[in-house]
């Protein structure tokens, strides 16, 4: 008769290994081991005393008790992450990961919850973080907008992701105004400065901060860089929505009331690719006859062919940043992220990059990221 196997213990369901066991194996005293382990400055413990204990704890696979040591310093090693569709948009899931990433470096784990912008689901959302009793709370926004956030009690750090609220003021958010002047410098440096047409200006998103917060900043930059090399634009063609078919729509009409313009600088990336399906349905040729830039490095734009030139969105970044800013207790006010270059093939290159006939350049050229 086959004696029946004992069941294999999951690592997970083994006795947990304690400070005591860490101790006993390292041959100190509980205390000793528990400053080296937590890293307390002045213990005057040898280095050989060091070594036994990190051994010890390797060996033993010793995890530290979070509970115990949040009663002991009344933080717990969480963050709260409260989002309204960033999770499930994949455009924007790069807040997400960024934030991950540094809480795992920083040894704190992040709690997520997606509300749909509900104010009741918000209001849900933060009270189950604070039952949590999370360290912070880090409120996310898809579009960096103004937006409104349940009552949080004082104490709790809140920080804005993408987003800005009146009552908060921590938020980290694109260096918009420097992205735009990016973008338009890649064009100078082209020698393109008079032959380039602006399309997707929205005055309504550019001035209602509860539609976009940045918006108005990447406007700034890009006229600001304009005037600065003594350039104006062709036109600037105004679209309701920054779809394909509105930049489709917008570039065909476009081509066909005037043969003068040599650069498009789109709003946005969706408008790009409604740019390049009207040009290729014309002799013109990208970036031959037509140069195009853009923001935001959606998917898609590497994909073009050639790839679409573009500002890119730091979200990764930005989330790093926000766990960071909550982790230091930074002081109050916005961080504006850089917002890199991604350059591809959709910008003509000459041998040499004449810019204006106005010598004196107020930006700093940017650093591209070439992709291929």
């Amino acid at each position: 008769m086959v004696a029946p196997r004992t069941p294999k213990r999951h690592p997970i369901a083994e006795k947990r290994v304690t400070l005591a066991d860490v101790a006993r194996r390292a041959g100190l005293s509980s205390s000793a081991a528990s400053m080296i382990l937590n890293g307390r400055p002045g213990t005057r413990l040898s280095e050989d005393a060091h070594r036994r204990v990190h051994d010890a704890a390797l060996q033993l696979g010793y995890r530290p008790n979070v509970a115990a040591r949040s009663l002991r310093t009344d933080r717990t090693a969480t963050i709260g992450f409260i989002s309204d569709v960033v999770a499930t948009t994949r455009f924007a899931s790069g807040l997400i990961r960024g934030a991950l990433a540094a809480a795992e470096e920083a040894g704190h784990v992040v709690f997520v919850l997606e509300t749909g912008g509900d104010p009741d689901r918000e209001a849900q959302a933060v009270r189950a973080m604070l039952d949590r009793q999370v360290d912070g709370l880090i409120f996310a926004s898809m579009q960096a907008r103004e937006v409104t956030v349940p009552e949080v009690p004082r104490g709790i750090p809140v920080i804005m992701l993408n987003a800005t609220n009146a009552l908060h003021a921590n938020s980290v958010l694109p260096d918009e105004e420097a992205g735009g002047a990016d973008a338009v410098r890649l064009l100078l440096e082209q020698g393109l400065g008079d032959a380039i047409v602006l399309l997707g200006r929205n005055t309504e998103i550019e001035h209602d901060t509860v539609k976009s917060s940045t918006i108005a900043r990447r406007m700034l930059g890009i006229r600001s860089e304009m005037r600065a090399h003594g350039f104006s634009f062709l036109e600037e063609i105004p679209s309701p929505s920054w779809e394909p078919g509105d930049g489709y729509a917008a570039t065909t009409a476009l081509l066909e009331r005037r043969d003068d313009v040599r650069a498009l600088l789109c709003m946005n990336d969706r408008l790009a690719f409604g740019a390049y399906q009207a040009i290729a349905e014309t002799s013109l040729n990208i970036p031959e006859n037509i140069s195009i830039a853009s923001f935001d490095d959606d998917e898609i734009a590497g994909y073009l062919r050639p790839g679409l030139t573009t500002v890119a969105l730091p979200h990764e970044a930005m989330g790093r940043a926000a766990v960071q800013v909550l982790l230091t207790s930074r002081p109050a006010g916005p961080l504006l992220v850089p917002m890199p270059v991604r350059a591809r093939g959709s910008i003509r290159h000459h041998q040499t990059s004449p810019i204006s006939p106005n010598p004196a350049p107020t930006h700093q050229t940017p650093t591209l990221e070439t992709t291929e």
